[in-house]
């Protein structure tokens, strides 16, 4: 009988398999399910459950909504159209991460400076320690007269701005979680998705098993070279390209997105408006869509009290679109205070009736 033809043994344990197939871009290595359980056992075992542990970002509806926050390996997504708060609300969370101290954060901007990005932290520290009053608070139009105050008061050789009362309290606290908060400023040449992939990974040799969430504003924005002949060819390698960087680095990222030209006209603001590509929908595990209240709520609302309509426009309503680990089609509410740059964290689920157009034509 030919070993073709043996009956295999009952008793006998398969060989272990080591798969592997090494190419010029990249190493792929298959694992029996086994070895990840066994890899699990053992990081439990030894503690270590980073990946299992969500990072709440500081918004107590929202991470109820998502299961705790945000875990590695996923991608959220932040649109609406402009003036909506998608950068306000994307700094909040990094600082709420920062200074709950069980993560660093890589803030990536596009758009502003760090020390513009520094400005919004100043004037949201002095509003947040007394939400919900203000009083106390900083405008972020009146920090930078701060600051030159405090240099004109001061001179070259001064204490510096550690000196100026009115700013002392909220650079306090910012000193508190600023190691943990990383600011940088995106550039059209260097911030591509792989520089982005290797400052991940210097960040785990850098500093070990410490956990990192990285916020990119905004996604579009993002370089790839060279220029693609389409903006969907080139939304699609990108948020191709950190979903990627979530799963094989394992770390939760968010990114802000940018509404199109049909999204800023619709009577409602969805997830299908954000600009670019379909794989927008595909690749994220949770989408937020940022509309202001005042333009979506239904006028059955307001008809018997005029003056209701007022207060909505002091109201963004958060929709969680997707979630992929829970419970969608969420309608959330936070009330704005953006002469300071922030939201009150603390918001609600609506109760009125929204509808799907616009109140009122602009």
């Amino acid at each position: 009988m030919t070993t073709k033809d043996r009956a295999p043994d009952a008793d006998a344990t398969p060989a272990q398999l080591t798969w592997r197939l090494d190419t010029d871009n990249g190493s792929l290595v298959p694992r029996s399910a086994l070895d990840v359980l066994v890899d699990l056992n053992d990081n439990l075992a030894s503690g270590r459950f980073g990946e299992y542990q969500a990072i709440p970002l500081g918004f107590g509806m929202l991470d109820k909504t998502i299961g705790g926050g945000l875990r590695a390996g996923e991608l959220m997504l932040i649109g609406g159209a402009q003036g909506t708060g998608k950068t306000t609300m994307a700094l909040q969370m990094s600082r709420n991460v920062a200074s709950s101290g069980q993560a660093n954060v890589l803030y990536i901007c596009f758009e502003h400076e760090e020390q513009y990005l520094l400005n919004r932290l100043v004037a949201l520290e002095s509003a947040l320690a007394h939400l919900p009053q203000k009083t106390g608070a900083i405008k972020i139009q009146d920090v930078r007269k701060e600051i030159m105050a405090s240099w004109m008061a001061e001179g070259a050789g001064g204490a510096g701005l550690t000196a100026n009362q009115k700013l002392r309290p909220s650079l306090d606290r910012i000193a508190r979680y600023g190691q943990n908060l990383y600011l940088m400023r995106g550039s059209q040449t260097a911030s591509t998705v792989d520089n982005i992939r290797k400052l991940v990974q210097q960040h785990r040799v850098l500093s070990g098993d410490r956990r990192l969430l990285v916020v990119v504003d905004y996604l579009q924005k993002v370089p790839m070279h060279p220029e693609p002949t389409t903006e969907a060819e080139k939304v699609t390698f990108v948020v191709n390209g950190l979903k990627d960087i979530a799963l094989s680095e394992q770390v939760p990222m968010i990114a802000i997105v940018a509404a199109d030209k049909e999204g800023l006209k619709a009577q409602r603001l969805r997830n299908h408006h954000l600009r670019g590509s379909s794989a927008i929908n595909y690749e994220a595990d949770i989408i937020l869509i940022i509309n202001e209240k005042y333009h979506i709520v239904a006028k059955v609302n307001i008809e018997f009290n005029p003056y209701q309509a007022q207060r909505f426009r002091d109201w963004v309503i958060v929709t969680v679109e997707k979630n992929r680990g829970g419970q969608d089609n969420v309608d959330l509410e936070f009330e704005k205070h953006f002469a300071y740059s922030c939201f009150d964290p603390n918001g609600r689920t609506v109760q009125e009736k929204l509808i799907e157009e616009r109140l009122y034509n602009e």
